[in-house]
């Protein structure tokens, strides 16, 4: 019984340490985890527009006339 509880114990431990370790990492890190998702997401907004500008550029924009009235008289 005794070494059941001194493995649950260590185990213990062992998640303690790697809770913190991956805490103190995201804390180092963060700076550079906030530019690459920064510029994952611009980079995707642009893309995005960019693919449907095209779209909407076609039905925005009317047909030109082949030919006008006259002169306005002034």
């Amino acid at each position: 019984m005794q070494k059941l509880i001194n493995g649950v114990a260590l185990l213990s431990g062992l998640v303690s340490l790697s809770v913190l370790g991956g805490g103190a990492y995201l804390y180092v890190q963060k700076d550079a985890l906030i530019e690459s998702a920064t510029a994952a997401a611009t980079a995707a907004a642009t893309e995005a527009v960019t693919n449907a500008l095209p779209g909407m550029m076609d039905s925005a924009m009317p047909e030109m006339p082949s030919a006008t009235g006259p002169d306005l008289p002034f």
